[in-house]
This record gives C-alpha cells, sequence and structure tokens, in this order.
C-alpha cells in the first residue's frame, strides 16, 4: 500500500477524532477506500469507529451512501411496473425481537404489493433476515438472476447482502461486530433499482431522522423509519420495527415532505402485549420457526400482529390503504387466508437451495 496514501487517511481518522466534518466528496472518497479495502484494516476499523462515534452528518452519509451503491451493489431490475417496496431494520437495537421485516415482506407481498427485501446475516442479535430465509430453505448463494426472476413472476425477491454487495461491505461484516455507518447507509442501498419506498426501522430515534433525510436526498419517493418502544420501559431502549408493546416514534418522507409523529398498538386495532411475547427466542432456528408457525396459521396471535403491523405500514407507505388500521385488516386477511405461506413457497420456488 501506499505510504503517502495511508499516511493521508491517517490525518483524516485523526481529524475526525478531533471532531471535524467532511465533504460529501471527502466521504464519498474515504468510504470508497473502505469498501475497496485499499487501506490497511486497522485503518478501516478506526475510521469506522471514530465517524460513527462523532456522528456523521446527513452530507456525509450522503457520500458514505453514494459510495456503496457505485462501488459495490449489484443491481437487478424487474419488468414489474408502479411501486416497489423493500422492509428493512437497521439492527444494533437495544430491544430484540423475533425477525420482523422478513415475515412482514411476504405478508405485504400476499397483500399484492411488489416487494423487494434486502438484508444480511446477524451483526449484533440472534438472527438476521439470511439466516433466517436460509434456514427456511433459501440459497444465499444462488445468483441474483434468480431473485429478479422471482420477482418478475411472483412479486417477491429476497437479496442477501451477501450477494448484491460485491466485496466491501459483506467483507467488513464477517469480521466486524460494533455499530458503524454502514448501519445507517447499508439498509438504504438500493439492489432493486426500481425500490421506491421502504419501511425502515432504526436503532436510535436519531438515526431515524437520518435515514429519512438521506432517502430525501437521494430521491426516495414515500419512507417510514419507526422506533418502537415499550410501555413503562427506558424509552432509550428501542426497537427497530413498529411496536405492539407501546408508542412508536415514526419518520415519514410522501412526495418530499418530511414528519414526526407517534403511533401506538391501538392505531393498529389491536391491544398492546408484553414485550415478551415477541421478544428474539434463543436462536435463529427458534426464530425461523416461530415465523414458520405463524405463517402456517397461527395468525391469531401477538406474534403474528407484530409481523402484520409492520406489513401494514408498507402497504400504508406505498399507497395500498389510507390508514394503518385499513392496511392491519389487510395483512391479518392475507395471512389467515394463507397468501403468505404461499409467497414464502414461491420464493423457495425459485430463490430455495
Amino acid at each position: 500500500m501506499n505510504e503517502n496514501r495511508m499516511r493521508e487517511f491517517g490525518r483524516l481518522i485523526s481529524s475526525l477524532a478531533l471532531g471535524k466534518y467532511l465533504t460529501r466528496e471527502q466521504s464519498c472518497e474515504a468510504y470508497r477506500q473502505v469498501i475497496l479495502n485499499e487501506q490497511p484494516e486497522l485503518q478501516q476499523g478506526a475510521f469506522l469507529l471514530d465517524h460513527i462515534a462523532r456522528g456523521p452528518t446527513i452530507e456525509e452519509l450522503g457520500g458514505a451512501w453514494e459510495a456503496l451503491d457505485l462501488y459495490d451493489t449489484a443491481k437487478v431490475h424487474t419488468s414489474r411496473t408502479g411501486t416497489v417496496c423493500d422492509i428493512v431494520g437497521t439492527g444494533s437495537d437495544q430491544l430484540k425481537t423475533v425477525n420482523c421485516s422478513s415475515p412482514a415482506a411476504l405478508i405485504a407481498a400476499a397483500c399484492g404489493l411488489t416487494v423487494a427485501k434486502k438484508g444480511a446475516r446477524l451483526v449484533t442479535g440472534v438472527s438476521g433476515a439470511s439466516d433466517i430465509f436460509e434456514i427456511l430453505g433459501l440459497d444465499l448463494d444462488g445468483p441474483l438472476s434468480r431473485a429478479q426472476e422471482c420477482l418478475d413472476k411472483y412479486g417477491i425477491c429476497y437479496l442477501p447482502g451477501e450477494a448484491f454487495l460485491k466485496s466491501g461491505w459483506a467483507r467488513l461484516i464477517q469480521s466486524m461486530r460494533f455499530t458503524s455507518a454502514f448501519n445507517i447507509i447499508g439498509p438504504i442501498t438500493r439492489p432493486c433499482e426500481q425500490t421506491n419506498c421502504i419501511v425502515i426501522g432504526a436503532y436510535a430515534p436519531n438515526v431515524c431522522d437520518q435515514l429519512v433525510a438521506v432517502l430525501k436526498e437521494i430521491g426516495m419517493e414515500g419512507a417510514l423509519a419507526p422506533y418502537g418502544m415499550v410501555f413503562n420501559h427506558n424509552p432509550a431502549e428501542g426497537m427497530d420495527e413498529f411496536s405492539p408493546s407501546g408508542p412508536t416514534r415514526v419518520v415519514e418522507l410522501k412526495k418530499g415532505d418530511v414528519s414526526t409523529y407517534e403511533v401506538t398498538p391501538e392505531d393498529f386495532g389491536i391491544k398492546p402485549v408484553d414485550f415478551q411475547e415477541v421478544a428474539s427466542l434463543n436462536n435463529a432456528e427458534a426464530n425461523a420457526q416461530a415465523i414458520l408457525e405463524v405463517l402456517r396459521g397461527r395468525y391469531d396471535t401477538p406474534l403474528a400482529d407484530f409481523f402484520c403491523m409492520n406489513s401494514a405500514a408498507a402497504l400504508y407507505i406505498a399507497g395500498y390503504a389510507d390508514s394503518y388500521a385499513d392496511a392491519m385488516v389487510t395483512s391479518k386477511e392475507s395471512l389467515a387466508n394463507g397468501k403468505a405461506f404461499e409467497k414464502l413457497e414461491q420464493l423457495k420456488e425459485i430463490q430455495g437451495a
């Protein structure tokens, strides 16, 4: 590695530690070097930790997103027209739940919404979306062309970060066990370029604001960034989903306008439940089995309501329903009539192991 470039990057790390800020172009270049492995791993780790500890600006996150999009994101294209939605979380939240975005994506797709769901293996929790879908029968090593085929035919696909992230973030995920800016920009990558709306839960309220600000900057048409809480519990400890156990702070982007508000389970037409009803189980296999039981017919449970709340959010932001309550009814119906389980079977038909 070039000594001068190493020293220059080292000075950048030191400047971050002193509280200095980067332009969008400087951020893009720094993250490009990390993504393409052009700096020693020690310097990459120091940069990533310094940046998240200081707190990245929207401009810096825009540059980091641009680097990830330009240098590390393989793309799929769908022949489908209209709205294409994604449902994903940042991870790193304090309250660990059974994986929610994966079953929520299946339920929303069963309601007729085209869903290009992305995800990755676990970083800080018990199981990531890739872990769950692998246990449920998907082949994570399959070519992205199969995901595109599934999206075209059935209106649902799973895009594992291990497949669409060419080398940079996928390499980092394997050895990194701390939160970084990639937890913020990673979930807003667009491996399906037609994705124009997203439900993206975050591990902290300020991250919700950052996510939506970056999404607005890159031209996303609609977005919801929820931070779920639990009644009578420390609000600093939340979940990156809509909560069935307390209020959820939501940042919404619709037609260029950003608004912030709170919703409760009652806004979805359900009563609050104890958090333990949706808390993560001990391992990925147990979480996957719990999801499978809901999809196979245990639809009148707190866990099913949890999944349907987050599906309802996708239907609402995509314009498939006028309210969360209406979208909840539609989601529950697709679960009860077996169409959500059918979506899993369709997914396995084309993307299965």
